[in-house]
């Protein structure tokens, strides 16, 4: 991992609500182009740490940049220079698929022109011209997370957070929603990616494995089957968090 290609920078990184420690202490790094996976169970701390990383919660301590801004004191910085699907909401159901794209990209400053051409190549890219006038509470769940994380590409960030994106959809689905993870990542954009699927960390460059705000593991997916001695991310989460 060169310098000039880490594009997030985390040191010991902590985040208390109250007496409560959600993230303890966490130090990693993330490079330009590479799928970062941060694999934990529900409550681990995944979401806080993603939120901290976009700018929506400051740290209670510890020095965090993302792409080279600061998480204190340049969070609009952050959020201009981002792309983020979140687990709960990404899309205006009442709006068209096309308003959609519209609406984000008039939000990260996209000139008419420049929208209108980024939305026509995802559209294309999804197979979806005919259902650009369709209101996305009309779409299946499937189709609605291809294009929330498509309409998160619209101002071609270098990093993409995705908060748990293929929550609660067909394995088929999830499958092709890596498959445009894979195209994005090789596209030079970084994509950092929270989830509780197993085997959707075999398909990260590197993971973290979280638990109780801590971070237990990091590494490949391959050097941590060594290391632990097991042949699937699964026993080894299991043997972690144990």
């Amino acid at each position: 991992m060169t310098r000039e290609n880490i594009l997030i920078k985390v040191n010991n990184l902590t985040k208390k609500f109250g007496r409560f420690t959600a993230v303890d202490n966490l130090s990693f790094e993330v490079e330009k182009g590479e799928i970062f996976g941060f694999l934990g169970a529900n409550g681990a701390g995944k979401t806080t740490v993603i939120k901290i990383l976009c700018g929506i919660l400051s740290p209670s301590s510890g020095d965090v940049s993302v792409d080279g801004f600061d998480v204190y004191s340049q969070t609009e910085k952050i959020k201009k220079n981002i792309g983020y699907m979140s687990q709960n909401f990404s899309l205006y159901e009442d709006l068209s698929v096309y308003e959609n794209f519209r609406f984000f990209g008039g939000i990260y400053g996209l000139p008419r022109k420049e929208i209108k051409k980024r939305t026509d190549y995802f559209l294309k890219t999804l197979g979806l011209q005919d259902k650009k006038d369709s209101v996305i509470s009309s779409l299946p769940l499937g189709w609605k997370q291809k294009i929330a994380f498509s309409v998160a590409q619209i101002h071609n960030p270098k990093i993409i957070f995705l908060d748990e994106p293929t929550s609660g959809v067909d394995p088929v689905t999830r499958r092709q929603f890596w498959d445009m993870i894979y195209k994005t990542a090789h596209s030079g954009i970084t994509v950092f990616v929270t989830t509780h699927y197993m085997d959707e960390a075999e398909y990260c460059d590197r993971i973290s494995i979280m638990d109780a705000g801590k971070i237990k593991a990091i590494d490949t997916p391959e050097n941590l089957k060594k290391l632990y001695k097991e042949n699937s991310i699964e026993k080894i989460f299991i043997k972690l968090i144990r």
